[in-house]
């Protein structure tokens, strides 16, 4: 790997774990009376990957109804005890002196919540993944929409916004390694909650943002952001998990398989009616829908499953050396920190297929579906179509990477024309690429590719 750590990386966690200890409520996890039983569960609500176990979840009651089961068997009563934070550091905080539970993050706050469960004699548990992109897809550097910025390569020596040892932090640094820039020394990266990175980019105080779901979504689709790296570049999986404290697991496994049993529900749910759970989660979390649907729904980015899949595994085990590197954790056994048995126990969810080659869609108002495309000009012809039609005017329009398959929005796409065929792109290099690879390609922009569709 090359790149040297900043010396200043191993002080900044500790500040970022210590701080909700202080202003956090108080009342211990799982703290319980002769009757009654009150569980703990950290979320991140508008970290989107994890909504099968946070946000959708915690809105559909799924884990409260398991736990109401439970109650009439052994005559206990069970409370849960939601909190939301905006990383996964906290959380992971609160877990080492047993004030949360059952808690779920990114793949690389997962590795420094086993390293500092271990450090602090208060040891977890990987037991389930919320959301996943084989490619790394989640995680996307953006820039302002009238920026100069056309590549990765340009960010030598600008300002760049990400957190410190989040999946979007791991995205960037392979990413300026790949293009040949020193990760600490040849950009001037700022460690910055997502919502602080994503005003100071709106603000032109710094010159790109490196975040994971939903923020690059969400600012691109209000116009805030376009797009500058896209995470699938670097095909290397990307996922969101559950974590538990392994007393816990212990002590209360029945509990833990209703949890995951609550889970599989919600995925279920998401995955059937993954407009509804757009929208349930974007009145919960004040996210456009829109932004929701380009992550979660039926050829969105992520893909939910609990599966606990060895290439998600794997790709822990290549996460480790980065943050080593960066001093946030020493050695981590990612197999001593993965527990499957829990999973297995827990009704036996079933085993989703992988993601299929994602499709153009389009999402009109009024609609509780939407309409799938097999290529990016039947989209634009029904874009264009859904004008003229006052009853059912297109509220979003999905096209998929022609490089990478990650989804984005029609009207924020860089559109090539190739003869008759149209093909759209996440990002300018993308588009750059595939006309170096095809004579007569060209660079329209989407007016102009709706027109050529039409």
């Amino acid at each position: 790997m090359t790149g040297k750590p900043s010396a200043g990386l191993a002080r900044l966690l500790p500040l970022a774990l210590l701080v909700p200890l202080v202003t956090a409520c108080g009342g211990a996890a799982g703290a319980e009376d002769s009757d009654t039983v009150t569980v703990t569960v950290g979320y991140q609500s508008k970290t989107i990957n994890t909504v099968t176990a946070g946000t959708l979840l915690r809105s559909l009651g799924y884990f409260e109804e398991e736990l109401a089961a439970r109650g009439k068997k052994d005559g206990k009563t069970y409370k849960v005890k939601w909190q939301d934070y905006a990383t996964g550091a906290p959380i992971t905080a609160q877990m080492t002196t047993g004030k949360i539970d059952i808690g779920s993050m990114g793949d690389f706050p997962l590795l420094i919540n086993a390293a500092r469960g271990k450090q602090l004699r208060q040891p977890t548990r990987l037991v389930s993944v919320t959301g996943y992109n084989l490619r790394g897809g989640l995680n996307t550097v953006v820039t302002r929409p009238d920026s100069d910025l056309r590549s990765l390569a340009d960010l030598r020596g600008k300002k760049v916004s990400t957190s410190i040892g989040s999946a979007a932090d791991g995205t960037l640094i392979r990413a300026l390694e790949k293009a040949g820039i020193d990760p600490e020394q040849g950009v001037r990266k700022l460690n910055q909650q997502p919502s602080v990175g994503a005003s100071a980019l709106t603000a032109g105080s710094i010159d790109a943002l490196s975040q994971f779901v939903a923020w690059p979504g969400q600012l691109a689709f209000e116009g805030k952001a376009k797009a500058l790296y896209d995470g699938a570049d670097l095909k290397l999986p990307t996922f969101h998990g559950v974590t538990v404290r392994k007393e816990f697991a212990e002590e209360r496994a029945g509990v833990l398989d209703d949890f995951l049993a609550a889970q599989r529900r919600a995925t279920d749910y998401l995955r059937e009616r993954p407009v509804a759970a757009a929208e349930s989660v974007a009145k919960e979390t004040g996210l456009p829908a829109e932004a929701v649907y380009l992550y979660n729904g039926a050829h969105g980015i992520a893909t939910f499953d609990p599966a606990l899949r060895p290439e998600l595994i794997a790709a822990l085990k290549k996460d480790v050396p980065i943050l080593k590197a960066a001093d946030l954790v020493g050695d981590v056994d990612v197999d001593a920190f993965v527990d499957r048995a829990p999973l297995k126990r827990a009704a036996q969810p079933p085993s989703y297929p992988k993601a299929g080659a994602a499709k153009s869609e389009l999402w009109l108002k009024g609609r509780d579906t939407t309409r799938a495309f097999d290529t990016p000009k039947a989209l634009l012809k029904a874009v264009e179509a859904a004008k003229s039609a006052k009853s059912s005017q297109a509220r979003a329009a999905y096209v998929p990477d022609a490089l990478t398959g990650t989804l984005w929005f029609a009207d924020r796409a860089v559109w090539v024309a190739d003869g008759s065929d149209l093909r759209a792109f996440v990002t300018a290099s993308h588009a750059k690429t595939y006309v170096g690879q095809h004579a007569g390609a060209r660079v329209v922009d989407y007016a102009d590719a709706v027109e050529l569709a039409s």
